[in-house]
């Protein structure tokens, strides 16, 4: 059975649904005894809910438009802010590329990011050649930070950050040959280091409705640690502690989603960055000397994987 309808009372429009993409028929009605003079479309019985809410208001209606419509507004907070941004064009041919709002101009976002591994062995054997293996470690590392939002999808903010390793061989037996064997024992790593920096981040939203969007996010950072290497010689451990400053320029594309009305969910990771370290050495609280180090990294970083939550007010 289909469903009967003056076309007069269907205007051209496209459900969010796409009535619009399932075949109608549209007929010229003669006038008669207990019918209406008019057009007819002929509704099939699969969209006659649809149609029932469309017509008591419960359904939303969208209009076609044969380009996106640049002048579209949305109000936020009393204002009414631009829903589409125009990409600036830095190529010799206009791409038409569009900006979605994603988070207006006004917000303050909150994060954190936290980390923690462990990683241990207890007697590994490996075959004849690796015996008496005994290695334990852990690292920790949380990051904290907080950005405003001076134009839409675009932020500034602070980022602070604290992270901690520390890695134990007991001991290790290596027997390759009657001629070549060795036994490493006591050997202790230790490093933690402190960071700040200032982050621009710029998002681009993909939809909408302002779900999903990627970002791209420059990161200018000093960071200041120290670590101890341990190990025995001569009967003695030996210890070598290193203190570091060091100036990092990063960049990390990433993806965000909104999960909830006011929270996001992070990824990125870092794929080109420079740094400058400058690093000082002791030996059993002798000063050694020091060395000055730079370097830039262009490559991706499978380890270098950021996944946080953001707090959006």
């Amino acid at each position: 059975m289909a469903l009967l309808l003056p076309a007069v009372a269907i205007p051209a429009f496209s459900y969010e649904r796409s009535v619009s993409d399932l075949t109608s028929q549209v007929e010229t009605n003669k006038s008669g005894p207990g019918s209406a003079p008019g057009r007819y479309i002929w509704i099939p019985d699969s969209l006659k809910h649809e149609v029932d809410l469309l017509l008591d208001g419960r359904h939303k209606v969208i209009h076609l438009h044969d380009t996106l419509d640049l002048s579209e507004k949305v109000v936020y907070r009393g204002d009414t802010i631009p829903m589409v941004t125009k990409s600036r064009n830095f190529g010799r041919f206009d791409r038409g590329l569009y900006n979605y709002l994603f988070i207006p101009k006004g917000q303050w976002h909150f994060g954190l990011t936290a980390s923690y591994g462990e990683f241990s062995t207890d007697d590994l054997e490996l075959f004849d050649i690796l015996s008496d293996f005994d290695f334990s470690g852990h690292t920790f590392s949380i990051r904290p930070e907080v950005s405003y939002f001076i134009r839409s999808n675009l932020s500034v903010g602070l980022r602070l950050s604290y992270s901690s390793s520390k890695a134990t061989l007991s001991s290790l037996n290596m027997d390759i040959s009657d001629d070549m064997s060795f036994n490493i024992s006591d050997v202790m790593y230790r490093n933690e280091s402190y960071t700040a920096a200032v982050v621009l981040r710029q998002y681009i939203g993909l939809a909408r409705r302002g779900r999903f969007g990627i970002f791209n996010e420059v990161a200018l950072g000093f960071s200041s640690g120290n670590g101890d290497f341990t190990r025995p010689y001569d009967g003695n451990l030996k210890n070598t502690h290193t203190t570091y400053m060091k100036a990092a320029l990063d960049f990390s594309p990433g993806v965000s989603v909104m999960i909830m009305k006011n929270v996001s969910f992070n990824l990125s990771f870092g794929i080109f960055g420079f740094y400058l370290q400058n690093a000082n050495q002791s030996v059993d609280g002798v000063d050694e000397g020091n060395r000055f180090t730079s370097g830039a990294n262009f490559r991706f970083n499978i380890f270098n994987l950021n996944f946080g939550l953001g707090v959006h007010i």
